[in-house]
């Protein structure tokens, strides 16, 4: 496989391995490789986690479960309110 980098990242791999931090070009795109794969697996675990919450959210409405919004929004701003008030402190 051949790649094209433009001359930035060139450059950017280049000084990683004059930093001493890695040994080669080969050894910053595997790191890279590596951080950008960790980085699409946690993606994709809060992707299904947040389509499961809203999952319980709309059965919730479905079973007539719900909050008035004037209501949460009451709530949150005093939230905000109390935690404001707690940093001035």
């Amino acid at each position: 496989m051949n790649v094209s980098l433009t001359p930035e990242i060139e450059q950017f791999i280049q000084s990683q391995v004059e930093s001493g931090k890695y040994t080669s070009p080969d050894e910053v795109i595997l790191a890279a490789l590596r951080a950008f794969e960790e980085r699409e697996r946690l993606y994709k675990g809060r992707f299904e986690e947040l389509k499961r919450e809203i999952m319980i959210g709309v059965e919730a409405s479905e079973r007539g479960e719900v909050i008035d919004s004037e209501a949460v929004f009451s709530q949150l701003k005093q939230k905000l309110q109390q935690l404001r008030q707690r940093e001035g402190e």
